[in-house]
């Protein structure tokens, strides 16, 4: 069988035909894309709706509230399908893959709790007149180094705000990630990405079934209905992978989709009809972005993701969390951009260096999250 990632040559030039050139597969360079800058936009996305209920805010409209609060997600992990399943079909070994994933997702996330444990939630306990003690700090660091969140407060600060007792909700969808990381690993080892079509679309439907009976209300357990989300998200993008020869990227396909995902929106769960169409249009997008100026070489939507939560509560509790909502959206931003930055350059790129392999320009990151829904365990509802 012809790998998924390879291009077929069909023109003079020893590049890919026109042929290829319509499809995902044709376009997609490795070096030369705009999933990073993507992957920022939907990092800022989930910063613009966190706004919501970190100034005690609410959108009604349901529509819109589905499209806001899921997608940015959504396409985060449906992007993040794309390339981990391409990086194991491309290099197909368990201990470099797991060292990539592993490099990419815990340096980050280690010194962002410390620096929320040790540094956020200090000066905010300073300026509301709370306090949080050594101790309660370090068991914040440690209970939470594990990926799954323990424990969301530290000393039941936050406290002066609209969202208290919660320092960093977006982190929940983390352990999610590693479980599609290590998913990916099984499948590998166990030879059934040999057959990338066949495993991937039977994961799909099945992922696409079990969002069906959470959905129908016939499955409750909490793990289930967030474990068929993200399967189902993440196999949607790496269903575009293993068939990307096959489909076909134009501007014009790229509005359908968009357009059937703003469609799905009035459904219960816009995921059962529009999961591959936000696939398709995360990753097909990012495909086109191939001019220099999209192809951001410092990838910032990791850091932007994990501090963006913690900034935000800071900024809440300073009081800004009675300006309207873009306006302490945009001040949000403005807040994570340094932190985002300082993680990226003094703690994800030299993580990433100890790869022992060149990295991939475009390569996977967490997912940047909305919060979680109450079903599970006590994660908070944002």
């Amino acid at each position: 069988m012809t790998s998924t990632t390879a291009r077929v040559s069909a023109d003079p030039e020893g590049g890919p035909g026109p042929s290829q050139r319509a499809t995902i597969g044709g376009s997609f360079d490795a070096r030369h894309n705009g999933l990073n800058l993507l992957r920022l936009v939907l990092a800022v996305g989930v910063i613009g709706w966190h706004s919501f209920p970190l100034t005690g805010s609410t959108l009604g409209w349901r529509p819109a509230s589905q499209l806001l609060g899921n997608v940015f997600v959504d396409g985060f992990f449906a992007i993040s399908g794309f390339l981990i399943v391409r990086s194991w079909i491309s290099r197909p070994h368990l201990w470099p893959f797991l060292k990539a994933r592993f490099l990419r997702l815990l340096p980050g996330l280690w010194v962002c709790l410390a620096v929320t444990a040790f540094v956020i939630a200090p000066v905010a306990a300073a300026v509301s007149g709370a306090h949080v003690s050594v101790g309660g700090m370090a068991h914040y660091v440690v209970v939470n180094a594990g990926v799954k969140v323990r424990e969301w407060g530290i000393d039941g600060t936050p406290s002066a705000v609209p969202y208290p007792g919660v320092w960093d909700g977006s982190l929940w969808t983390l352990i999610w990630e590693l479980y599609c990381y290590l998913g990916v690993a099984a499948l590998g080892v166990a030879g059934a990405l040999r057959y990338p079509r066949q495993t991937v679309t039977a994961l799909f439907v099945g992922s696409l079934a079990a969002a069906a009976a959470v959905d129908a209300h016939v499955v409750h357990n909490g793990y289930v209905v967030q474990g068929a989300r993200f399967a189902l998200m993440f196999s949607a993008g790496a269903l575009v992978l293993v068939w990307q020869d096959r489909v076909r990227l134009t501007r014009a396909l790229l509005a359908l989709a968009a357009g059937v995902l703003v469609a799905a929106t009035l459904l219960p769960d816009y995921r059962l009809l529009a999961a591959p169409a936000l696939a398709y249009l995360a990753i097909g997008t990012g495909t086109l972005l191939r001019a220099p100026r999209w192809n951001l070489r410092h990838d910032l939507s990791y850091g932007t993701y994990v501090y963006a939560f913690p900034a935000q509560q800071l900024l809440a509790t300073l009081g800004l969390a009675a300006l309207p909502v873009p306006v302490f959206a945009v001040a949000s931003v403005v807040a994570t951009a340094p932190l985002a930055a300082a993680s990226w350059f003094g703690v994800e790129r030299q993580a990433l260096r100890l790869k022992g392999t060149r990295r991939m320009a475009a390569p996977a990151a967490a997912a940047p999250v909305a919060a979680a829904p109450a079903a599970v365990e006590a994660t908070p509802a944002a």
